[in-house]
């Protein structure tokens, strides 16, 4: 290990996470940046021998498009060890072997985790030691604030980061241009020319095995109350100065203390559903209820929307439609902007009542802006036209991204503990009003376009 070197330690190494979404991510990181020294120990209680790890990081690395040589370096240089992380002296001499400056990479449960973190603080850790968290980050409010707590007591926060691979994402990321680096958009960004906003990540997955997880959460917690909150962060925040760190996440926070659940009726403003036997394409997707795992008792959805207001000067009048769901018919994972019809169309010049919008899609890149324009044939009928742009490709996978940042100890992409609070603060009032079955459990066949009549926002309460 050279001095220019950082220590990747995965704690929980033998899980699903490290094999399936770390060791590619940094594959990935490494394939762009191969002068990159990263050192990669695994740390589990499980029994794994090093040739067998070896095997894992390099079909990991390798499958992400590393190169050789430097994957042989990596391998190498990475080592297994067998340890009982809840074991004070176990975990002391774990930290002790990997030295600095290291970072510690939680692939555990959560309850695990905050043990951990419990025992790091009695022991504490080097000036060069970092924390990596996967969500979720607590349960609900209380919970989240109790988890950032205790992180606090192990290290300061900008050596907090809490990982949200969606902020790695090329279209995430596009948005900072998009948003700021036009002229065109830039000036239109706001409540007035902007009727309103869609942010919606539907899948054509089922469970696929994730019930473990799955079921005790829903869709609102996976994926609007953590991904989805931060793209409308990044789309709706303000002009920052510059890229810093501090500057972009202070803003994204800004947003977020501002969000509410729409005319603050969670009744009214959210729905859910889930769904029933289908087929997608070729597949026969059995009822969720009847997947293996599930617990009926615990009435998950797996496709939930809210409308939440953003009560700034930006955006005060706007809502934003956040929507997310399993089993469908059809991938959509895009943001839509719906702009506002023109103050004064001149009498003569008639067409649809389509409003013009510009939609990014999030996987892919690309970007779709649909204006009204004179239609061909009569010059006094409107239209709608499109124009296409692919957008930047990520350089790396969105795991590579954040890793990146985490090595070179950077929290642009991670999640600060303030930010995490007011997420869970901002879906609370929903999931209030779902566990006193105020909102009815709609359902929808596997392989439709889920239930009718979404999408529409109720009236603000006067």
């Amino acid at each position: 290990m050279t001095d220019s070197s950082t220590t990747l330690l995965i704690l929980g190494a033998s899980g699903d996470l490290t094999e399936r979404l770390l060791l590619p991510g940094l594959g990935s990181l490494l394939a762009v940046e191969t002068d990159q020294q990263v050192r990669v120990v695994g740390a589990d209680r499980a029994d794994l021998t090093q040739e067998a790890w070896d095997d894992t990081v390099r079909t990991a690395l390798s499958s992400a498009g590393a190169p050789t040589e430097v994957v042989e370096r990596v391998v190498a240089d990475t080592e297994y060890v067998k340890a009982d992380l809840l074991v004070p002296e176990e975990l002391d001499a774990l930290i002790n072997h990997v030295g600095d400056p290291c970072v510690l990479y939680f692939a555990l449960p959560p309850a695990v985790s905050v043990a951990v973190c419990q025992q790091l603080e009695e022991r504490g850790v080097s000036g060069q030691t970092r924390l990596a968290l996967e969500k979720p980050f607590g349960t609900d409010l209380p919970s989240a604030q109790a988890l950032n707590q205790q992180l606090l007591k192990v290290v300061e926060e900008n050596r907090i980061f809490r990982v949200d691979h969606f902020l790695g994402r090329s279209t995430v990321l596009n948005l900072l241009g998009v948003r700021f680096a036009n002229r065109l958009l830039q000036p239109v960004w706001c409540s007035d020319h902007i009727e309103k906003v869609v942010i919606s990540y539907d899948e054509d997955l089922a469970l696929e095995g994730r019930a473990g997880y799955y079921d005790k959460a829903g869709a609102l917690v996976d994926m609007i109350q953590s991904h989805l909150l931060q793209i409308l962060a990044f789309f709706a925040m303000e002009a920052p100065a510059s890229l810093h760190e501090d500057e972009v996440r202070s803003l994204k926070a800004q947003v977020l203390r501002a969000t509410s659940v729409w005319g603050g009726d969670p009744v009214t403003a959210s729905r859910r559903a889930r769904y029933t036997e289908g087929t997608i394409g070729e597949r026969v997707v059995p009822n969720y209820v009847d997947e293996e795992g599930v617990d009926p008792a615990l009435d998950t959805e797996t496709l939930a929307e809210m409308v939440v207001a953003i009560d700034n000067g930006r955006w005060r009048g706007t809502p934003f439609i956040l929507r997310s769901g399993k089993a469908l018919g059809s991938a959509c994972k895009r943001i839509e902007v719906f702009f506002k019809a023109p103050a004064h169309v001149p009498t003569g010049l008639q067409g649809d009542d389509a409003p013009d919008t510009l939609v990014l899609e999030l996987k892919p890149a690309e970007m779709i802006l649909s204006l009204t324009v004179n239609a061909e044939g009569d010059p006094f009928d409107l239209e709608q036209k499109e124009l296409h742009a692919t957008l930047g490709d990520s350089r790396m996978l969105p795991y590579g991204e954040v890793l990146g940042r985490i090595v070179e100890g950077d929290p642009l992409l991670s999640i600060r503990g303030d930010v995490a609070e007011e997420s869970w603060r901002i879906v609370e009032p929903v999931l209030t009003a779902w566990r006193a079955d105020e909102v009815p459990m709609q359902e929808y066949p596997a392989g439709s376009s889920g239930p009718d009549g979404w999408g529409t926002v109720p009236p603000q309460k006067m």
